[in-house]
């Protein structure tokens, strides 16, 4: 995370003192780097430049408008999941014709609202879902540009609930049956099925993973293009991995060098769906020490950051590195968990975990938090969303507002409920 570094013991990002921008903004904290983003968005496009691509931003990973708008200035099209992702990665200024929409339930209103848009592709899931695009296209007048997402069965070896390409997931269409589909492409007038897509999971800290892959989409390609159906274009999709403690995943210099020879000769348009990548190591969430628990057993160093801000950890026993963002004594630890306000003992950011001596009153940050933190934040005990705020340079953007409680209800109806009389216990009307 070269754009956060000390400074004389104090904790920057860029050019900006953290510490200043809690003052200023509150905690808990969001605060990311638009360098760090444009920075991994053009690592990613010079490691293809040898090929035709485009490169999809995961929008999932980390959803904030101003970045979004970042990447769309740099050229970048986006990979959503949803109706509400389509909007906003209209809203942040990419062009329809460079999205790609997966996932495994969308509804009719959503294929709906991205046929209406333009957008550039489907990858679909399963054959109902094909054939009900084929549908909604067809009464809309329009044909869709789609993308068959192949399951290889292949071990992404990343963690169980993060895998997507195994048969027992609920992800994507094996290479036989997507075969089939293709050798009876005119059961579906209005699609196009030009698109061999694939998604192994995430993150992912090899490309073995791609390699194994692929040695069912060579031929599944091959079958597919005798069948009828051009596939053009390759969607490798995403998932490569980042340094949260001691990972080494491949850089996208090294990932194709080791992808690109093998899908030299398939004569196709290259498509990549990064998201953690350009975003996981932009981000940090800042939070404030509220007390330091000695316990018989342990010390608890509770913080305001919990599982509403950041559920990796509950979720994926996922390891995020912590700091203090002053450190008066450096050398001087702690062992102790870091635990949150919430009601449950999955909220914690880290278990026995040596740490920079920490006081009530003391900002801490946790690292490696600009993908799958705010995107999964929730409002669980009613506790408003976090503030985010994006560094450029020697100054910073509030991007989004820390929520209130007004925020909280602002969706809900005041309604008239029936008088207390009207519930009448049911032994009590039968008696």
């Amino acid at each position: 995370m070269t754009e956060f570094h000390y400074v004389d013991g104090e904790l920057y990002c860029e050019s900006v003192r953290v510490s200043e921008i809690a003052t200023d903004v509150g905690t808990p904290l969001f605060v990311y780097s638009a360098a760090h983003v444009i920075r991994r968005y053009r690592e990613v496009e010079r490691a293809l430049s040898t090929v035709p691509h485009t490169v999809l931003y995961s929008i999932k990973s980390n959803g904030s408008l101003a970045i979004a708008r970042l990447l769309a200035r740099e050229g970048a099209g986006c990979d959503i999941v949803s109706g509400g992702e389509l909007f906003k990665a209209l809203t942040a200024g990419i062009p329809a014709e460079r999205i790609a929409y997966a996932g495994v339930g969308k509804t009719d209103e959503e294929i709906l609202a991205a046929l209406e848009a333009g957008i550039g592709l489907f990858n679909c899931e399963s054959e109902p879902e094909l054939a009900n695009i084929d549908q909604i296209a067809g009464e809309l007048g329009t044909r869709a540009r789609v993308g068959l997402r192949i399951n290889p069965d292949v071990d992404a070896h990343t963690h169980a609930l993060t895998t997507t390409g195994r048969k027992e997931n609920k992800f994507g269409i094996d290479a036989e049956t997507a075969l089939g589909i293709c050798q009876h492409h005119n059961r579906y007038p209005n699609v196009d099925i030009a698109v061999a897509d694939v998604h192994l999971g995430s993150p992912i800290t090899s490309v073995d993973p791609w390699l194994a892959a692929l040695h069912v989409l060579r031929p599944f390609i091959a079958e597919a293009r005798a069948a009828g159906c051009p596939m053009d274009t390759l969607d490798l999709g995403g998932g490569l991995g980042i340094v949260y403690t001691d990972e080494a995943p491949p850089t996208p210099d090294e990932w194709a060098r080791a992808v690109l020879p093998r899908i030299a000769d398939l004569d196709v348009h290259l498509i990549v769906e990064f998201g953690r990548y350009i975003t996981g190591n932009c981000g940090i969430i800042v939070g404030t020490v509220l007390y330091v628990k000695e316990a018989p057993t342990k010390t608890f160093v509770i913080t305001d950051v919990s599982m509403n801000e950041n559920i990796r950890p509950a979720l994926y026993g996922a390891n995020h590195r912590i700091d203090a963002v002053s450190r008066p004594f450096p050398g001087i630890t702690i062992t102790a968990d870091v635990v949150g306000p919430i009601c449950e003992s999955s909220d914690f950011q880290a278990v026995n975990r040596e740490l920079p001596v920490l006081h009530r009153g003391d900002l801490m940050a946790v690292l490696s938090a600009g993908a799958y933190s705010f995107s999964m934040s929730s409002q669980y005990l009613a506790r408003p969303r976090a503030a985010e705020v994006l560094v450029c340079g020697d100054e910073y953007l509030l991007t989004r507002r820390r929520e209130t409680y007004e925020d909280i209800i602002e969706c809900e109806n005041d309604v008239d409920l029936p008088p207390a009389d009207a519930f009448v216990d049911q032994g009590e009307s039968q008696a």
